[in-house]
């Protein structure tokens, strides 16, 4: 009686073993795809043919580009009384960023009154000597020398005028008013309430619009046979790792900076979305082509170092990735070249290919 019961568990065990079984092995062979998310995320570039080049490493700053920069002096003496800009802030050309008390609006405005009344009588003058004229008591050279004093005066009222118009002169509240020469943005400010004016004073404020900005290369003297002006070259810097910035070199000096003992080379680079900012220390890389045979070459950024091995991912369709170990020929800062191993025309995972690599592992 007991076998007969045994006989059907046993059975059901059996089944439910091959099931669990065959349930692990479609789970095992399950293939890795790359999904519409992930493939918005990476770059694939063909492997291309290029000639052998080395790289060239200099280091550099960013600053302005001193034919796009406004420093703005005072024309005028007196007391900074009120400022409505801070350093970094983007101000608009005519736009009123400080006002400045100074005993020179008072003695402007006192001889603009003088003059309006000196006016004011030479113009009763003038018609008075003509009303003369016309009746033949006063003679031609009166006449002209009342209208020669109205005209003098006149001048003198427009100068006075002018001036404060020129340091935009507030007769309510007594002060001048300093605008922004030009529009941009301020890259350097020297003034605050309360700071006294005077001939010598340094700049109050600078204004650049920084779309261009100048990297100023440092270039030793055994680095002098590989630069010239016009090379193409490509700027990084340590606040966006991994971004290049590709820019050419503009001037070459032909005098080396008695302090650094250097000759400086200019770069003139667009600045978009304003991402490089004066300041900035910049590393400056020149490929130098060394000539012979062009070689397969791939973009040094798609080797991963795994288990001191180098690999690159070959792509072939999204469910088809190869891991495929290398051994480069050679290899400088930008590219990886290779005799063997690697053909032109195949495509390789440039970006997000780490994450690629650890999901084909596992």
């Amino acid at each position: 009686m007991k076998k007969h019961i045994l006989l059907p568990i046993l059975g059901l065990m059996l089944v439910y073993g091959c099931e669990k079984k065959e349930a692990i092995k479609d789970t095992t062979d399950e293939k890795f795809c790359i999904d519409k998310n992930l493939k918005e995320k990476i770059t694939i570039d063909p492997v291309q043919k290029r000639t052998v080049s080395e790289s060239i490493n200099l280091t550099g700053n960013i600053t302005y580009n001193n034919d796009h920069v406004v420093q703005f002096n005072s024309l005028v003496e007196g007391i900074i009384t009120k400022t409505t800009f801070s350093l970094g802030d983007y101000v608009k050309k005519g736009q009123v960023l400080a006002e400045i008390k100074s005993t020179e609006l008072n003695g402007m405005q006192s001889e603009s009154k003088s003059l309006q009344s000196q006016l004011s009588v030479a113009q009763r003058q003038l018609q008075a000597t003509k009303s003369m004229f016309d009746d033949g008591i006063a003679s031609q050279k009166d006449l002209m020398q009342a209208q020669s004093e109205l005209d003098v005066l006149k001048s003198s009222l427009e100068n006075v005028k002018a001036n404060l118009a020129m340091f935009s002169a507030s007769s309510e509240r007594a002060v001048f008013q300093i605008k922004a020469p030009t529009e941009g943005y301020v890259v350097a400010k020297n003034i605050s309430p309360g700071m006294q004016i005077t001939d010598d004073s340094e700049p109050l404020f600078t204004i650049s619009d920084l779309k261009e900005i100048w990297v100023l290369v440092n270039v030793y003297t055994s680095n002098l046979k590989n630069v010239t002006e016009n090379m193409l070259v490509d700027v990084t810097t340590p606040a966006y790792p991994g971004e290049i910035f590709k820019g050419k070199i503009t001037m070459l000096s032909k005098v080396f900076d008695a302090e650094e003992h250097v000759l400086k080379a200019r770069i003139v680079m667009e600045n978009k979305n304003l991402k490089l900012k004066p300041g900035m220390t910049a590393d400056i890389v020149i490929d130098k082509s060394l000539g012979g045979e062009m070689l397969a070459a791939v973009p040094a950024k798609a080797a991963i170092f795994d288990n001191n091995r180098n690999y690159i991912l070959i792509y072939k369709d999204d469910c088809t990735i190869e891991t495929r170990e290398i051994n480069p020929t050679i290899k400088n800062n930008n590219w990886i070249y290779f005799d063997k191993g690697v053909n032109e025309g195949e495509k390789v995972i440039t970006k997000n290919h780490l994450l690629i690599h650890e999901r084909l592992k596992n």
